[in-house]
C-alpha cells in the first residue's frame, strides 16, 4: 500500500511510557486527498502489556472456538447414535468439553477484567475505571471474491485492481491492532468509512459477496461469524466505543485537563454504544445485544459522573460551608448512577454475562462515593461553625445561602428540630455530623468488604489503597467527635439529594472527522457504478463527423449522459441510444469526466471519427439508484456529498447498513425518472450543465 511519509504510530506500555494523543500529529495531504490509508495499527508482534494481553486473549478465543466446535460435533453423535455404549463415551466427552470450556472462560474474563493495564502510570491515588478491551477478528482476503464481482459485475479486467484490494487488506489487518491514542481512533473510522464505499460497490442487496466475519465476544470469547457487512461495521463500531474506554482509563486525572480528557473519552464512548444500539438489531453476540449497550451507556456515563465529581474535588479550594455541601450532593450522585448500573447488570440476561469483577468495581464504587458524601456532609456541619460575632456579621450569608443549601440538603426533612435550628446550634450539628460520620464508616466497610470478596479486585493495589484511606479519614473524624458524655444513641442520619452541576452527555460519534477517499474509485461514479445498479456490457460506437454534427445531445456529468439522438443522425446510425452513458472517449476513461472536458474530447477528434464507450444502464433496483445519483449530482465533489450523508439523521445511510434485516425504503417523489422502454434517464433538471447538442 502506498503511503505517504509519516512516522509509525505505536505505543509502548511495558515501560511505563504512554504518549498523548497531542504527541502524534497525523501528516495529512495537503489537498486534503488520501490516496491509500497513513495510518497504521500496532506492531503484532512488539511485546507490550496491551499486545500480550491480546495474544493470550487471542489464543484463549481460538481454543474456545475449537472446545466449541467438538461439543456441536458430539452433540451431535449423541442425538443420532441408538448405540448405549457410544452414548456413554459421548456423554463423557462432553463433560471434558464442558469442563474445558468452563476454565477457559473463567480464564478469559479475568483477561478481559484486567484493569490495571489500561489505567494511568501516574502516581495520584484515584479510583480505577472500567475499560473495555477489544473484539478481536480473523483474518478476512477479500481478493476472490472481489475479483469475481469486478468481472462479473462491472465487466473489467480485475488484475487492473489487485492495488486497491491489497490496500483495502492492508487497512483491515492494520484495523484489528489500533494504537491506544487518537491515531487508532482515526485508523478504525476511517476503515469504518471505507465499508461504506464497500457496501456501495460490493454487496447487492440480494446476494452476498461470500467473505466470512469473524468476531469474538470481547468478554466471553464467544466466536460469531456472518457473511453480511452491517456485521463488520457494527463490530468496528463497537471497538471505537471500547477504544473511548481505555482513552478515558488511561487518562492522568490528577489534574483539570485529564479529567476533561477522560470526560471527553467516555461520553464519546457512551455515544458510540448509544448509536450502536439505537441502530443495531439481532445482535450475534451478547456484548451487541440491546442490554448489553444499555449497561455499557450507564457505565460510561457513571464514569463521566465519577469524573466530574473529582473535578469538582480539585477546583473546590474554599472551605465554605456550601463549599462541603455541594461536594456531598456530588458523590450522592455519582453513588446513584453507579446504583443504577449496578441494577442493570443484576437482569436475568447481564447477570450471568457480567464478568464478577465488573460487577463488584461497580458495588464497591456506589457504597464508597455513598459514603464520601456522608463524610463531607459531617465536614460541613462540624468544621465550619460560626461563632456568636461572626453570626452577627453574617447573619444575611447564612440565612440567605447557607440556610437555603442546607433546607435542601435532604431528600425529605429529618425528624426532630428544624433544620434552620440544627444549623445556629453548634451542638446539634455535631451529634447531626456524627451521624452522618457514622453512615460513612458503615458504608466504607461495605465497599471494603465486597472488594475482599472478589480476586481480581484484590490484587489492584490502588484501589485497596484508595479505601483504606477514606475509610480511615473517616473512623478519625469520628473519634474525633465522639465524647464521653456521648449517652445519647447515635440518630440515624438522612438521605442525602444528590444533585450534579454538570449533568454528563453522550457525545454521538462525529464519522466526518476523518474523511477517506473511496478505494475503488477507479470503478466510476458510485451514482451509476455501484453493486445495486446492473447495466449490460460496453459496448465501443463508431461516430463519423458529418456537417450536421455527430447528431447527439449530452447531458450531466460524471459520468456524461446521452440524453438524445438525433433520428436519422450518425449515432443514431452507429447505435448510440438515449439514457447511455459515456465512460470512454478514444480508450481514455471518462467516468469521472466532466460535461465540457467530454465536449472537448469530442471536438477534437479527427477526420476518422471518434469512438465511444457506452453502458445502457437497466431498471434493475433503479429506484435507490435515482435517488442516490440526484444527491450526489448536487455537489461537484462526490465524495464530500457522501460524507455528508454519513454524518446526517443517525437513520440515514450509516443507519441503514446497521440493521440486520434489511428492509426496502420507500423513496417518495425523489425526482421524476423518464423511462425509455429498457432504458431510463435521470432527472437532471437541477444540474448547472445545460443541455447541448453535438
Amino acid at each position: 500500500m502506498e503511503e505517504p511519509a509519516t512516522r509509525q504510530l505505536e505505543m509502548s506500555l511495558s515501560d511505563g511510557n504512554v504518549t498523548s494523543d497531542d504527541d502524534l500529529p497525523l501528516t495529512l495531504p495537503t489537498d486534503g486527498s488520501l490516496s491509500g490509508s497513513i495510518r497504521k495499527g500496532c506492531d503484532p508482534f512488539a511485546q507490550t502489556q496491551r499486545s500480550k494481553l491480546q495474544h493470550r486473549r487471542a489464543r484463549i478465543n481460538q481454543q474456545i472456538n475449537k472446545e466449541m466446535r467438538m461439543r456441536a460435533g458430539a452433540e451431535n453423535l449423541f442425538r443420532a447414535t441408538t448405540n448405549n455404549k457410544v452414548k456413554e463415551t459421548v456423554a463423557l466427552e462432553l463433560s471434558f468439553v464442558n469442563s474445558n470450556l468452563q476454565l477457559l472462560k473463567e480464564e478469559l474474563e479475568e483477561l478481559n477484567s484486567n484493569m490495571e493495564v489500561y489505567q494511568t502510570d501516574s502516581e495520584a491515588i484515584n479510583v480505577p475505571m472500567i475499560p473495555l478491551g477489544l473484539k478481536e477478528t480473523k483474518e478476512v482476503d477479500f481478493t476472490v471474491s472481489i475479483e469475481d464481482f469486478i468481472c462479473e459485475h462491472y465487466g473489467e479486467d480485475s488484475s487492473l485492481y489487485d492495488k486497491e484490494i491489497k490496500e483495502l487488506m492492508e487497512l483491515r489487518q492494520a484495523m484489528r491492532t489500533p494504537s491506544r491514542n487518537l491515531a487508532g481512533l482515526e485508523l478504525l473510522m476511517e476503515y469504518y468509512n471505507q465499508l461504506y464505499y464497500l457496501d456501495q460497490r460490493f454487496f447487492p442487496l440480494h446476494r452476498n459477496l461470500g467473505v466470512h466475519f469473524h468476531w469474538y465476544d470481547s468478554l466471553t470469547g464467544v466466536p460469531s461469524c456472518q457473511r453480511t457487512l452491517a456485521f463488520e461495521k457494527g463490530s468496528v463500531l463497537f471497538n471505537i466505543g471500547a477504544l473511548y474506554t481505555q482513552i478515558g482509563a488511561r487518562q492522568d486525572r490528577s489534574a483539570t485537563a485529564g479529567i476533561d480528557r477522560a470526560i471527553d473519552a467516555f461520553q464519546r464512548a457512551a455515544g458510540a454504544f448509544n448509536y450502536l444500539k439505537e441502530n443495531f438489531s439481532n445482535a450475534p453476540s451478547l456484548d451487541m445485544s440491546g442490554p448489553s449497550l444499555c449497561m455499557l451507556v450507564r457505565l460510561m456515563v457513571s464514569q463521566v459522573q465519577e469524573c466530574v465529581f473529582e473535578r469538582v474535588t480539585l477546583t473546590t479550594q474554599d472551605t465554605h460551608f456550601t463549599s462541603q455541601l455541594c461536594l456531598a450532593q456530588e458523590a450522592a450522585r455519582v453513588s446513584d448512577v453507579y446504583l443504577l448500573v449496578q441494577q442493570t447488570m443484576t437482569q436475568p440476561l447481564m447477570k450471568d454475562y457480567v464478568p464478577f469483577s465488573w460487577a463488584s468495581m461497580v458495588q464497591v464504587k456506589s457504597e464508597h462515593f455513598r459514603a464520601l458524601s456522608h463524610y463531607y456532609a459531617a465536614v460541613a456541619l462540624c468544621d465550619h461553625t460560626l461563632s456568636a460575632e461572626e453570626e452577627e456579621e453574617e447573619e444575611d450569608e447564612c440565612d440567605e445561602g447557607a440556610e437555603k443549601a442546607f433546607l435542601q440538603f435532604y431528600v425529605s426533612s429529618p425528624a426532630g428540630p428544624p433544620l434552620s435550628q440544627v444549623l445556629r446550634d453548634p451542638e446539634k450539628r455535631r451529634k447531626l455530623g456524627k451521624a452522618h460520620l457514622r453512615r460513612a464508616v458503615i458504608r466504607h466497610e461495605e465497599a471494603m468488604r465486597v472488594h475482599s470478596l472478589c480476586r481480581i479486585l484484590r490484587k489492584m493495589d490502588i484501589l485497596q489503597d484508595v479505601l483504606s484511606l477514606t475509610h480511615k479519614r473517616s473512623l478519625d473524624k469520628y473519634s474525633e467527635l465522639d465524647r464521653e458524655d456521648d449517652f445519647d444513641e447515635t440518630a440515624e442520619a438522612p438521605e442525602i439529594q444528590s444533585l450534579t452541576h454538570q449533568k454528563p452527555d453522550i457525545t454521538p460519534t462525529n464519522f466526518t472527522k476523518v474523511q477517506v477517499t473511496d478505494i475503488f474509485q477507479r470503478l466510476g461514479p458510485l451514482s451509476v457504478f455501484c453493486a445495486r445498479a446492473r447495466w449490460g456490457p460496453v459496448h465501443v460506437i463508431c461516430l463519423q463527423k458529418r456537417e450536421g454534427g455527430l447528431g447527439l445531445t449530452l447531458r450531466g456529468d460524471s459520468p456524461v449522459l446521452v440524453a438524445g439522438v438525433v433520428p436519422g443522425g450518425c449515432a443514431a446510425e452507429a447505435g448510440l441510444r438515449e439514457g447511455d452513458y459515456i465512460v470512454a472517449v478514444d480508450g481514455d476513461d471518462c467516468k469521472w469526466a466532466k460535461h465540457g472536458e467530454v465536449v472537448q474530447m469530442l471536438k477534437s477528434c479527427s477526420e476518422r471519427g471518434v469512438e465511444l464507450s457506452v453502458v445502457t444502464l437497466h431498471s434493475h433496483d433503479t429506484q435507490q439508484l435515482e435517488r442516490r445519483a440526484i444527491l450526489l449530482s448536487h455537489s461537484s465533489d462526490k465524495e464530500n456529498t457522501r460524507q455528508r450523508l454519513l454524518s446526517g439523521a443517525k437513520g440515514q445511510s450509516s443507519a441503514s447498513l446497521l440493521n440486520w434485516n434489511r428492509k426496502k425504503t420507500r423513496e417518495g417523489g425523489g425526482g421524476v425518472t423518464k423511462r425509455l422502454g429498457s432504458t431510463f434517464s435521470l432527472s437532471f433538471g437541477s444540474i448547472r450543465d445545460t443541455e447541448a447538442m453535438y
